[in-house]
Formats: structure tokens, C-alpha cells, sequence
């Protein structure tokens, strides 16, 4: 998904492979295998050999042990190494997969690994669980949300953070969200930039939300964010930005104009462009297949829940190759808000 994604839009990707998979792990069954951190480290290494680490931008993703995500982080550290040796611009954005829904999906060594590392991010896209395991704070109303990345913030000094969903309607009132069932349509989107005081630069997105689990969405959003990011970089009017470190704004930058902000508008458009066409076809395809289905309804239950789990699982694949000119070239409806409230 990721790499699919970088490349549709103009990157050239060396892709490092971390797992590899038969399927993705929403149909729950799958054959493969995990990179262990030796062979992460190894697959770098034959990049170095060869010269080929010049790179711009690093996204990192799902790494399956603690070991691994230290394998990870040695390679950001290096290629930031490396850029500051050669003069260049490097941004990294770290994807911390560790959890969501409440729980984690990895050993429990796994978040203090990612701990250690994030501080040398320049970007990190956690979810709202994995944002409640990096700052301690339980996301329960809109101030605990911003005191969490506040709190992110100040703690692992990450210049930009984009907490990629919250469901506002699962917060509980506050006097600045008083009915927080009124948004239950709607997925939110939180991001910030700091100042040079570290404090930051809250801003919003809201989308309505799509009643259907994806598989693969946290990877297309994190690789279209890392496209758009230094699309917006090199589009600002400050000129200097694309050479400033981590490419942090001037203090004088409105949160609903930071290239962030910019950049997920565009992101989160082509996202919803997307899914909503996958939508239309998963609807098809049940109904496509749904005779086939009940002619060959036969087992006993748990059997066949699992034979229409399968089903819908495959009919729910993102159709992402036939729709990829709205991943350059989405209607972009949903603006950037800037955050109301106390942070």
C-alpha cells in the first residue's frame, strides 16, 4: 500500500519490507513471515555498500519485535547522519504501530523501543490509543486530546504530530464539547506543529466517517502525508523552509496554514475519494457474490461466519490502482479549523 502509494505520486522508493505476508491480517489467517532485526539491518547495509542512501524522506511502519524497531530507528538515525554530511534536507515520519481499539498488537517491549526512538522523528502519525500510550493521558474530551499532544510535545520534543482519528462522539462532555454524540458521523483528524517555545499549533480536520473497516488505510495515509508534506515545504512562501530543520514554520505561521495543515487537507481528500469508490464496488461484489454464498452455505455456524467474514473482508479491498488519479489530483472539501479551547 505504501509504496503503491509514494509512487503513484512521483517518489522513487526503496522499499524495505518488514513482514511478508501472504494477505493482510484483516482476513485474521495469513502465511509469511516477520524481517527479523538482522535482516533490516543487512537489506541497509547492501544500500550503503552501493551508495544508494541519498535519500530525502524516510516513512517508517510496522516493525515486528522491539529489535526490529531498533534496527528502524539506527537506519533513521544514520541517513539523518548522512543528510547533515552532505548538506541535504531529511525528514523522517515514524508510524508508531503498536495498538488500537484499546489494546496492543505487539509485545509489550515493543513501546518502550518506539519511546526511545521517536525522539528522533521529525513527524509521528499515532493513532488516539497509541497517542494515550506515548503521553500517559487518557483521550476521554477534546482538552485531554490537546493536552495529550501537548504532552507528546514536550516529551520526545517531535516537532510535528498528527494524531490521524479520533471519533468524537466516543469522548465524553466538556464544557468546549457539550454534545459529543452530534459529531458521531464524523472522524477527526488533530495535528500540530510546535513554536519555538515547543508549545503547539493545534489544528483540525473533520471527515465523515465511512461505516466499513479498511485494511491498509493507516499506510496510505502516512504515505500520501509524506508526498504532500514536502509538496507543501517546497510550495511555501518562505523559501528558507525546505532547508529549516524538521521544517518547522515560523512563529508567525497560523496553525490552518502550516504545511501540515496544507498537506493532510490534501491527504484526507484523496483518502475519502477513495474509500467512498471502494465503497461503491465492495457493495457490488456482496451483492455479486451473495448467491454463491448462500448456495454454499453449509458447515456448522462458526464455519460459516468465517466463510462470510472472508467475503467480506476480500469485497472490502481498497481499490486503490483503478482510483489512483484521486491520489493526485483529489476534490478537496474538508479545511483545516483551527483548534478551539485551551491548550
Amino acid at each position: 500500500m505504501a509504496t503503491l502509494v509514494m509512487q503513484s505520486m512521483g517518489c522513487d522508493v526503496a522499499a524495505l519490507n518488514t513482514v511478508h505476508f501472504s494477505n493482510h491480517t484483516g482476513y485474521q489467517q495469513f502465511k509469511g513471515t516477520r524481517a527479523t532485526a538482522e535482516e533490516i539491518r543487512n537489506l541497509y547495509e547492501g544500500l550503503c555498500m552501493n551508495n544508494l542512501t541519498d535519500f530525502d524522506v524516510m516513512l517508517s511502519g510496522y516493525a515486528p519485535s522491539a529489535a526490529a524497531v531498533e534496527a528502524v530507528g539506527s537506519i533513521g538515525i544514520d541517513l539523518q547522519r548522512k543528510s547533515a554530511d552532505r548538506s541535504g534536507s531529511f525528514f523522517w515520519v515514524l508510524d508508531p504501530v503498536m495498538g488500537d481499539q484499546g489494546r496492543l498488537y505487539v509485545n509489550d517491549d515493543v513501546v518502550p523501543a518506539y519511546k526511545n526512538i521517536i525522539q528522533h522523528a521529525d513527524l509521528i502519525l499515532p493513532n488516539q490509543f497509541e497517542a494515550e500510550v506515548l503521553s500517559g493521558i487518557q483521550i476521554t474530551s477534546l482538552e485531554t486530546l490537546a493536552k495529550a499532544i501537548t504532552v507528546i510535545h514536550e516529551t520526545y520534543k517531535v516537532p510535528h504530530v498528527i494524531i490521524t482519528s479520533v471519533q468524537l462522539s466516543k469522548l465524553l462532555p466538556s464544557p468546549e464539547n457539550p454534545s459529543p454524540n452530534s459529531t458521531q458521523n464524523l472522524l477527526t483528524i488533530i495535528g500540530s506543529t510546535t513554536l519555538s517555545t515547543g508549545k503547539p499549533r493545534l489544528f483540525r480536520v473533520d471527515v465523515p466517517a465511512i461505516d466499513c473497516f479498511f485494511s491498509g488505510t493507516g499506510d496510505m495515509f502516512a504515505a500520501l502525508t509524506v508526498a504532500r508534506l514536502r509538496e507543501a515545504v517546497f510550495a511555501d512562501s518562505d523559501k528558507n523552509l525546505r532547508n529549516t530543520k524538521s521544517w518547522v514554520s515560523a512563529d508567525d505561521v497560523k496553525p490552518t496554514d502550516l504545511p501540515l495543515a496544507k498537506a493532510t487537507e490534501r491527504v484526507l481528500a484523496s483518502m475519502h475519494n477513495v474509500l467512498e469508490r471502494t465503497i461503491e464496488a465492495r457493495d457490488a461484489e456482496l451483492v455479486a457474490t451473495a448467491a454463491a454464498a448462500a448456495a454454499g452455505a453449509e458447515g456448522n455456524e462458526e464455519e460459516l461466519k468465517k466463510k462470510e467474514h472472508l467475503r467480506r473482508t476480500k469485497a472490502a479491498e481498497i481499490r486503490l490502482v483503478r482510483n489512483v488519479r484521486f491520489l493526485r489530483e483529489p476534490t478537496v472539501e474538508f479545511k483545516a479549523k483551527e483548534w478551539e479551547g485551551e491548550y
